[in-house]
């Protein structure tokens, strides 16, 4: 792994000159001007869609020319930040990167802006810290942004085509250009296009037409489990909002969505040892060659996991796994056998970058895609860990790690019950089980303020969508949004409560995989780095511009 960099300054963070006045000072007469940066980025790419400018107030426009005009450097924030190394499994670059967040947010002019401390959470760990902020702007309307700083580890760098941390821009067709970097669309393209945007809006009117609340976790890719604690801790932060808006994007169709929701995720480790079992090696791996007269507890934990799954994978067999589970509602059902008309299986295996899917038809895909119950291997280590070469290791302990996907109105402590009953009567007493944390299910609905401030972008942005009010559903992977939720969850841990929508333009891919990317300059139906923050724009100025009722107080 690459070490941690140094944390920059505000003013480094964003590439910004900071000469706002004339001096005396000799040497600084004598220092050269600061060029514009020039990445030479086309704000509109190859697009065959724009926003539609007759539905953009005065004051809009001149944020989208704003934008068009600093691309440029808005691109260079991101790849600042994508070169900070943010891996909350490891801890690499963890408190600088928080502290380089904290930076943004008083960049932006926030003034109240912290890194907090969690402390020990309830699964036994320490929580990474949460950055918080508040930007009183005066105004009848605040909004909440989820942010996630941390990033999945690199755990193939060799299936990278530039370097992990560089965050090169190259061609990817349709795309002439896209960053490549870990964390690129998970998530910092997302949501540094947020940023730009709010950033825009402020350089252009001098102030932000809503009060903003940014909450930035650590722990997103550890199950939430500071940000939990967090929340718990300190609902009072968040009195008076209105809603919350995450970030989202393009599919690579160019369709857009309206998500907000979320399914539940439980995480488990599995672990199974020589000393817990009474057989094999005790105390530490042993020579492999004596496999000929030992049991190996490696070989038991691969007939552990085979028991609980069917010959091919794919279905779990606990019993009562899926108790709690309700079938999918008629709204959701027709929203999808919709979707499914307009899905091509190869394009999508291809986008996702698999051979194929478990099923051939669109309908049951996206259905198990988005509404199924999964128990996945995440990872399994021991012993001989090292490519190439070899050296004979019989192990001593061996564990796998496992997410397991669940949806209204399962619960995620009753599964992993189950796993641990369905273990016993298998004969694995032995194996022990550790939770590493529960992301319970919430639920959202089309049918609020901020919901439609996202639907009647996509509407001016010339984005197809299938957002219905009154309609709500989870219908999407997995993030805390049961912390916050004003819809029904899984499991209600503090009295805050709010309504949610996350959608945007511009789209990024490969999440979690190699080769991690965002598209800065867009092509046909799918917008750029420009357009996702002009889309952001227009949906903070369409909420805040909202008939509804607000509340008097913040």
């Amino acid at each position: 792994m690459r070490p941690a960099l140094i944390v920059l300054s505000v003013a480094a963070a964003f590439g910004l000159a900071c000469s706002r006045g004339a001096t005396t000072s000799v040497s600084a007469q004598a220092k050269p001007a600061v060029a514009k940066i020039k990445l030479g980025i086309r704000a509109n790419g190859d697009t065959e869609i724009t926003p539609d400018l007759a539905k953009a107030p005065d004051d809009l426009k001149k944020v989208y020319g704003y934008i068009d005009d600093h691309i440029d450097e808005h691109v260079v924030n991101l790849q600042k930040w994508i070169r900070q190394p943010s891996i909350s499994n490891s801890g690499e670059g963890i408190p600088e990167s928080a502290e380089m967040v904290k930076g943004f947010f008083e960049q932006l002019g926030c003034q109240q802006t912290r890194v907090y401390d969690v402390g020990i959470t309830e699964w036994g760990a320490p929580g990474n810290p949460v950055v918080y902020a508040k930007c009183d702007e005066g105004a009848p309307r605040t909004l909440v942004f989820y942010w996630m700083y941390d990033t999945m580890p690199v755990t193939q760098p060799d299936a990278w085509s530039s370097p992990p941390f560089e965050a090169r821009l190259v061609e990817q067709a349709p795309f002439k250009k896209v960053l490549i970097g870990r964390g690129a669309t998970n998530s910092k393209g997302p949501e540094m296009a947020q940023l730009n945007a709010l950033m825009a809006i402020k350089a252009v009117t001098g102030k932000l037409p809503v009060n903003i609340i940014f909450v930035a976790e650590g722990d997103e890719e550890r199950m939430d489990i500071g940000l939990r604690k967090f929340v718990k801790d300190h609902p009072d932060l968040f009195a008076g909002a209105d809603a919350l808006l995450n970030f989202g994007g393009q599919a690579p169709s160019g369709a857009g969505d309206v998500a907000g929701g979320s399914e539940g995720c439980v995480y488990i480790e599995l672990t199974t040892s020589g000393k817990a079992w009474g057989r094999g090696p005790l105390q530490s791996d042993i020579h492999g060659a004596n496999k000929r007269a030992v049991d190996s507890p490696a070989w038991r934990h691969i007939k552990m996991l085979a028991s609980l799954v069917s010959a091919d994978g794919n279905t779990p067999l606990i019993k009562g796994f899926t108790d709690g589970m309700v079938p999918m509602d008629a709204a959701d059902t027709a929203r999808m056998k919709t979707a499914a008309e307009k899905v091509d299986l190869k394009v999508a295996s291809t986008n996702l970058g698999v051979a194929r899917f478990i099923s051939d038809d669109p309908f049951t895909m996206l259905k198990m895609s988005r509404y199924g119950i999964s128990f996945n291997l995440d990872g399994i280590w021991s012993g001989n860990m090292y490519a190439g070469g070899a050296g004979a290791i019989l192990p001593n302990k061996i564990t796998s790690k496992h997410n397991m996907r669940y949806v209204p109105k399962m619960h995620g402590l009753d599964m992993v019950k189950r796993v641990r009953e369905q273990l016993d009567r298998n004969g694995y007493k032995d194996v022990e089980m550790k939770v590493i944390g529960d992301v319970p299910w919430s639920k959202m609905t089309y049918d609020t303020d901020i919901a439609h401030a996202v639907i009647e972008m996509y509407e001016q942005f010339g984005i197809p969508h299938g957002a219905l009010p009154g309609n709500e559903t989870i219908l999407g992977g997995y993030w805390p949004a049961y912390l916050f939720s004003n819809s029904d969850v899984g499991q209600k841990v503090a009295p805050v409560s709010m309504p949610i929508a996350a959608g945007a333009a511009g789209h990024g891919g490969n999440a979690h995989a190699a080769n991690e990317y965002y598209v800065i300059e867009g092509a046909g139906k799918v917008y750029g780095m420009a357009g996702a923050e002009k889309s952001i724009a227009t949906i903070v100025y369409n909420f805040a511009n909202s008939k509804s009722p607000v509340k008097t107080t913040h």
